[in-house]
């Protein structure tokens, strides 16, 4: 038995878990484009590709789009990437020949990258750069004829092993509640979208906050290097990352981050811990890999390893980055989650009349959004793995505002944000479709405001009695009533 054979046990079913929960991953992640992009950065969306491309060269930010953009093409690749994702999932990518494989992850990998390249703030997110990474590397696993190699399922453990410890270190470095034990006091009620189950969540006792940021710690800062022990240790590290991801998973919204991050924990399983778990999957026989692809995979390893010095300084570094690509490619990056923990939630309501002169009878009514909290009585949605990409900006928003006790102070508005109003105050139709509701099915509304106020969940008694959620407190407006004649000023 060769010696890595030994170490790391065989890989073939862990290779085809890997791969169709990559392809998973990424099938959610084109149906976000097919579903949004055009809205958000398509010709007349909030932050237009065409506007962008004419300020940045490919080599900064390579993308097809730099070679032509147009809305049908935007749809085209994410229809595409789409169709090949599904054809992975369903194994018909890695059934054939050794170059099919290859060519179909590069494939997705290279249309995710030419959308998030010019995707700005609205594919600005740090599991973006994960998947790209994750993918790219993927399609070096090989399909189900050719024995798998160590190589990148060892460069996958790398980066759970960064993806971990990069998170970890940054909550101990930054936010003195994740070293006194109280962040989760405040994370259930404060999260970007919370889910069914988070009010429940916040509702546990105070210990049980203590000792989930204790587990916490444990697993992203020990557990990581127990992925590159022998086996059964390997396993039982990889299955504290996935547990505490699914801890996430139940008790909050992240889109496919954590999703993901429990892909990438399969790496660390070896096929004979796993065939305890699934003994319905037969085992299949493979070949010996042909010598090109093997010399491939030692320059990938290689290439891998001088490219993991940043990042590896990075977790050493007291000015520790989260989130950051240090190459175009999106290629072996620094990652990080939640370095901070905010004590309050404060969440922007917009609201519209269609009285042309405002007095103190007019009537203000609320748009509703498909995630995101505003509505006092609606049971947080459960959306995750799927990413709602203007839910999650808007949550972003409060984060630049002033809060005193004489009111807020707004310093400055997003671009995309004044170009959201406009387009409420004209009914587009596409923009329209990212909401749960419109509450002017007619005609527009003559005027738009921007509340600005502090939610929290409502006590056992209220929720019981009243049926509510959430409790909110108006601190002031975030943007006061315009029209389309005003919005300019702002």
């Amino acid at each position: 038995m060769p010696w890595h054979h030994a170490y790391f046990g065989n890989l073939s079913l862990t290779r085809l878990l890997l791969q169709r929960g990559m392809a998973t991953i990424y099938a959610f992640a084109f149906l976000t484009v097919l579903l949004q992009g055009k809205p958000l950065i398509g010709t007349t969306g909030l932050l237009p590709i065409p506007e962008f491309v004419k300020g940045i060269k490919f080599r900064q930010s390579p993308s097809l789009f730099h070679w032509r953009y147009s809305d049908r093409m935007l749809d085209a690749v994410s229809v595409t990437g789409l169709l090949v994702a599904l054809c992975a999932m369903l194994g018909l990518t890695d059934a054939g020949p050794l170059w099919l494989s290859i060519f179909s992850w590069l494939l997705l990998y290279a249309l995710y990258l030419s959308v998030v390249n010019v995707g700005q703030a609205f594919f600005g997110f740090g599991w973006e750069s994960m998947l790209l990474e994750a993918g790219f590397f993927t399609a070096f696993l090989g399909p189900r004829p050719v024995a798998p190699s160590v190589i990148p399922i060892l460069i996958l453990r790398w980066m759970l092993f960064r993806t971990e410890l990069g998170a970890g270190l940054i909550k101990l470095r930054h936010d003195a509640c994740w070293r006194d034990l109280t962040c989760l006091y405040y994370h259930y009620e404060t999260q970007p979208l919370p889910n069914p189950l988070s009010w429940y969540f916040h509702r546990l006792p105070k210990a049980t906050h203590r000792g989930g940021v204790l587990f916490s710690h444990f697993v992203q800062v020990v557990c990581p290097f127990g992925l590159f022990a022998p086996q059964p240790y390997a396993s039982i590290a990889a299955g504290l990352c996935i547990a505490q991801q699914l801890w996430l998973i139940v008790s909050g919204n992240y889109a496919w981050l954590n999703w993901l991050t429990v892909v990438l924990g399969i790496a660390g399983f070896s096929d004979e811990i796993l065939y305890r778990v699934l003994p319905f999957i037969a085992p299949y026989a493979t070949q010996p890999a042909p010598l090109p692809f093997t010399i491939l995979l030692w320059s990938l390893a290689a290439a891998t390893a001088a490219l993991s010095v940043q990042p590896l300084l990075n977790l050493f570094s007291r000015q520790q980055r989260m989130n950051f690509s240090y190459n175009r490619y999106h290629l072996v990056n620094s990652y990080g989650a939640f370095g901070s923990v905010t004590r309050e939630r404060y969440e922007i309501v917009l609201e519209g009349t269609s009285d042309q002169l405002l007095t103190p009878a007019t009537i203000w009514r609320e748009y509703a959004f498909k995630g995101k909290p505003g509505d006092l009585h609606r049971m947080p949605p459960q959306v995750a793995p799927y990413h709602l990409r203007l839910d999650w900006m808007i949550w972003f928003l409060p984060f630049t505002v002033q809060v005193t006790a004489h009111g807020i102070h707004v310093p400055s508005y997003q671009l995309w944000f004044a170009r959201l109003l406009k387009k409420l105050l004209v009914n587009d139709p596409a923009l329209l479709k990212l909401l749960r509701a419109n509450p002017f099915r007619g005609e527009p509304p003559a005027i738009l405001r921007a509340q600005f106020y502090r939610y929290r969940y409502t006590d056992a008694a209220t929720r019981r009695t009243t049926g509510a959620w959430w409790t909110r407190e108006l601190l002031g407006e975030y943007v006061g009533p315009v029209n389309l004649e005003t919005l300019n000023a702002i």
